[in-house]
């Protein structure tokens, strides 16, 4: 029996033995002590996970996760498996049990479970967007609101959400999400197609939430693998926990392409149909939809394949907006006939002359709102300008109609690097048109906004003003005397400029001498004749006897910039040395028509930014010279239009009031002239761009010897200013 016992006790310890992986009894019967060793670093790791997983899943779902395992955790060690399994031969000691099997499974789920938990907890919602999610295009527009032009790399537009039409909100959840308001910013039966597409290769597969497409688009690039698709899965699980479903909706209304150029709802509505998104109804809210699946497939203007496919979309997507519930069935019924898109491209690519007036509405832009550069470039503002886009024509036709006499071929030495630049500024600031060169897109240099060439004797007005209003000092310490237009001085040739001091000397030790264009002899003659006809002797005699300096404070008064005012010596009463450009002087002779108040040219009304207003320093009349001077003034300019060197002028508007301007050298012709309401200047000249030397403009286009290119400006002013009287 002793033996027996023994014997059965031996087998029972071989069993145990054997279900124990075939470790011997003694190896069975050892015991680490709990937490010791090697099996105590392993169970600390695991707990951290746990921890970890429990810390990812949040305050609800992470302690019932913990619970679970430490129930399972006797379970666990009872299946853990003695493989291969004993007690078995040939192939099927390889063969798992079902405990294996559900060993194995539950290892597995739990694993993933861990990896997926961990990577949501460490994966961050990354702080920037793609650059095209959030870089704008800046739109101008004209003075009457229609586009101008658009700048930036991309054609975007942010919108709020409040103003896209809730029909057309429905049309894009009903094509695009049904559920998206329900959803937790995933689909997983989409999630299964697309992951089994990206792990074979194949065609894209829909089915991603509005959540998702929009994480993609902003935030991702748009690869096709399976690391892209995982990523994309916990940032839309993220951001649907993080942000509302209405921003979410905007921001993704507001990035996806939609074809034409095009990033968001907004510029799409202007590209197809040329109006803003609150505007739109629900069919053409579902077209628009229908764009979202592939623009490349659904534009008409592609072809009558695409035609068909949008038409076919389009009325599938307003039948599901009716089960949706975003459309009833009688309103689905009104919509039978497919709402055409129109044009092709958004128009307003800045070239020819448009390129000159955005160069000059973004620096004006820029300064008087305070916007940096960068974020100028990031786009999204709406820049409302003063550019009349009728006059702009006309301008740009006069100046176009002048140039054919310009044969830089035929004429070399005296057509080549003939230029001509061009301004209209109302009485109020406004400009309101300009020319600035043949094309902007080959010649950036801004013809109407250069201060490189003399202004010439088109400066008198204000030496004159500047008599009317400060007096003049003939004696030194003497109290300055007033000034009335009958004044007489001296229009002779030749004749000697004195000071209170006696005769002017230069730094070359010579009197300074007075000379008239052609050596002419006036006589005396009255200040407002010798403005109007431009006898230089008296002129610049009035400028020593004024002031050079009270000249140069008017001028700077009446918005011509320091920078363009040369030094206070007796030609500067002549605009000898002054240089400043056609939008300036047309700005300053704004003060005569405006009774003596000015107000700086600005090219900008106002700015928003996505719809928003932004504050812009807008420039504020002042009074520059007296009502009485700026009157005064103005007859002598009627004089010169009347009787003097620019006929032209009056004949094309009755009652202009302008002044030619030539210099010695007769390197410039200049013609500035008031109408009602506004005042132009136009400026003809001759320099290359590489040196900015003015040339002569004798024989300019063909022109008899001796003419004046004045006379040229004066034609060109008088063309534009018949077509827009």
């Amino acid at each position: 029996m002793s033996g027996q016992g023994a014997a059965g006790r031996g087998r029972r310890r071989g069993r145990r033995a054997a279900e124990d992986g075939g470790r011997k009894p003694s190896e069975g019967r050892r015991r680490k002590p709990a937490g010791s060793g090697r099996g105590r670093g392993a169970a600390g790791r695991a707990g951290s996970a746990v921890r970890a997983v429990g810390r990812a899943l949040g305050p609800t779902l992470g302690p019932v996760l913990e619970r679970a395992l430490k129930a399972t955790r006797p379970l666990a060690r009872r299946l853990r498996p003695a493989y291969p399994r004993p007690g078995r031969s040939g192939p099927r000691r390889w063969i798992p049990s079902w405990r294996q099997w559900l060993g194995a499974f539950l290892y597995a789920f739990l694993g993933i479970a861990g990896f997926v938990g961990i990577a949501y907890a460490t994966t961050e919602i990354p702080d920037d967007l793609n650059s095209f999610a959030t870089q704008q295009d800046n739109v101008f527009y004209w003075a009457d609101g229609s586009v101008m032009a658009r700048t930036g790399w991309v054609s975007r537009q942010e919108m709020s959400l409040d103003k896209v039409p809730p029909k057309v909100q429905g049309a894009v959840l009903a094509a695009e999400n049904a559920s998206f308001y329900s959803d937790p910013g995933v689909s997983p039966s989409g999630v299964l197609r697309a992951l089994g597409a990206a792990g074979t290769g194949g065609e894209t597969q829909g089915g991603s939430t509005i959540t998702q497409q929009y994480v993609k688009n902003a935030y991702l690039s748009q690869d096709r693998t399976l690391s892209r698709k995982f990523t994309e899965l916990l940032l839309a699980v993220k951001l649907d926990r993080q942000s509302s479903k209405r921003q979410i909706l905007q921001d993704y209304l507001n990035t996806s392409w939609f074809g034409r150029g095009t990033y968001g709802i907004q510029r799409a509505s202007q590209a197809y149909y040329g109006k803003d998104v609150s505007q739109l109804n629900a069919g053409e809210g579902a077209f628009l939809a229908s764009l979202l699946k592939g623009a490349g497939l659904y534009d008409p203007a592609l072809g009558k394949e695409n035609h068909g496919r949008a038409v076919e979309r389009w009325n599938w997507i307003l039948d599901r907006m009716v089960t949706t519930g975003h459309l009833s069935a009688a309103e689905r019924a009104g919509y039978t006939k497919f709402p055409e898109p129109k044009g092709g491209y958004l128009p307003g690519t800045a070239n020819a002359q448009d390129g000159y007036l955005v160069e000059l509405a973004k620096s004006y832009a820029v300064k008087s709102a305070h916007i940096g550069d960068s974020d100028f470039d990031l786009g999204g503002y709406q820049i409302y300008t003063t550019f009349d886009k009728n006059r702009m024509a006309a301008l740009t036709s006069a100046v176009q109609e002048t140039r054919k006499d310009f044969d830089a071929e035929r004429r070399p030495t005296t057509d080549t690097h003939a230029k001509i630049g061009a301004a209209s500024v109302a009485t109020d600031g406004r400009l309101l048109a300009v020319y600035g060169g043949p094309d902007y897109l080959k010649q950036g240099f801004n013809e109407s906004n250069a201060t490189t060439v003399p202004v010439g004797t088109a400066f008198t007005p204000f030496v004159y003003a500047a008599a009317l209003d400060d007096g003049v000092l003939r004696t030194r310490g003497a109290a300055r005397s007033p000034l009335s237009p009958s004044a007489l001085y001296n229009g002779n040739d030749q004749v000697t400029v004195q000071t209170p001091d006696g005769p002017y000397w230069d730094r070359g030790g010579k009197v300074v001498k007075g000379r008239n264009e052609g050596g002419r002899d006036w006589g005396q003659v009255t200040l407002r004749k010798a403005v109007a006809d431009s006898v230089n002797t008296p002129m610049l005699q009035l400028g020593l006897d004024v002031g050079l300096d009270h000249v140069d404070a008017l001028a700077r008064r009446t918005g011509l910039l320091g920078s363009s005012l040369g030094p206070r010596i007796p030609t500067f009463a002549l605009g000898e040395n002054s240089t400043p450009s056609a939008i300036r002087m047309a700005g300053a002779y704004e003060t005569f028509a405006a009774a003596g108040m000015h107000t700086d040219p600005y090219s900008v009304r106002t700015i928003t930014r996505n719809g928003t207003a932004i504050p812009l320093d807008a420039p504020k009349p002042t009074r520059a010279m007296s009502a009485r001077a700026a009157s005064t003034v103005t007859e002598a300019l009627k004089d010169t239009v009347a009787v003097g060197s620019a006929k032209t002028a009056q004949k094309a508007h009755p009652g202009a009031a302008g002044k030619t301007g030539t210099t010695a050298g007769g390197t410039v012709g200049w013609f500035v002239g008031n109408t009602t309401g506004e005042s132009t200047a136009v400026v003809v000249y001759r320099m290359a761009l590489t040196d900015l030397i003015p040339l002569s403009l004798e024989g300019l286009g063909g022109d008899a010897p001796g003419t004046p290119g004045s006379e040229r400006a004066v034609r060109l002013w008088s063309q534009y200013v018949k077509a827009v009287k």
